[in-house]
């Protein structure tokens, strides 16, 4: 069976896997028309293009990223370098142990650095400038943001030796919880927590989308949310205090596709709540 699965994966194709991110993104999206976590009136639909303009742009990232990334996995394949090459351990074993790394350095690390260096933050404010969190706010970063992610996602290929279809087997997971997390989702209050306690639920991401400290540098995992637990930047406290946004870009401005690609590179780009 894990035999199978393992296969599956390594010939997963361009198609299958674009086609995982739309099925995702349609899931949500009917989701959260159902059972919304925050009534507020917004256009959806204006909302989504301004994002949706950014997946373009990540899509385009990642063919390039994925050219490099065969590279990576053929010299790891001929030398043998890394983690998973130099333990025998049962597959399954491997296969969580491969998502756990992928997950901390991709995801958790990036994101840390992406808010505590200021360079960095100047392009992931991007992504927290958005005033109308929902499922299509998963796909909402700058490319040299998405730049920074990949790169982290390449050292953790390479920490771990990484096979192709265990890289793949974590993308897809990657995609379902970036997306979860985002969604205008409201689950049960007991069920919510619960899957707090291990993996990052739709209410513990949003209070990182709160538009002030403290709380937009905390909760920064993707799938796990130990990492969090970890390293002391988890809370969880009541949804209704949350306020999308962040302080640095003007928030009138969240849908100007044109203003969001040059705000990065702004001189005067700054925020009390942030850096000096």
């Amino acid at each position: 069976m894990i035999d199978s699965i393992v296969t599956f994966f390594e010939n997963l194709t361009s198609l299958q896997k674009f086609l995982w991110v739309v099925a995702c993104l349609c899931l949500f999206w009917m989701l959260e028309g159902i059972y919304p976590l925050k009534k507020h009136p917004y256009n959806k639909l204006k909302h989504a293009k301004t994002n949706l303009i950014l997946l373009i742009s990540t899509l385009l990232i990642n063919v390039l990223f994925g050219i490099i990334t065969v590279g990576v996995f053929l010299w790891i394949e001929t030398t043998n370098f890394g983690l998973l090459n130099w333990v025998d351990w049962p597959v399954w074993v491997e296969i969580i142990l491969a998502i756990m790394i992928l997950d901390f350095t991709s995801q958790y690390l990036v994101h840390f650095l992406l808010h505590k260096v200021p360079f960095m933050w100047r392009f992931h404010a991007v992504h927290h400038s958005d005033t109308h969190v929902d499922v299509t706010s998963g796909t909402r970063h700058h490319p040299i943001d998405f730049i920074f992610r990949e790169t982290f996602a390449l050292i953790g290929v390479f920490i771990a030796g990484l096979p192709v279809s265990y890289y793949l087997m974590y993308r897809i997971l990657t995609v379902l919880f970036t997306y979860f997390s985002h969604a205008d989702i409201q689950l049960p209050l007991w069920l919510d927590k619960t899957i707090s306690y291990v993996f990052i639920s739709p209410n513990t991401h949003k209070f990182h989308h709160h538009h002030v400290m403290p709380w937009t540098d905390t909760n920064f995992g993707n799938i796990f949310s130990f990492w969090d637990r970890i390293f002391g930047t988890f809370i969880y406290k009541d949804t209704k205090d949350i306020i999308y946004g962040v302080d640095i870009l003007d928030a009138e401005k969240s849908e100007d596709i044109l203003y969001q690609l040059k705000a990065p590179f702004k001189k005067d780009l700054k925020s009390a709540s942030y850096k000096a």
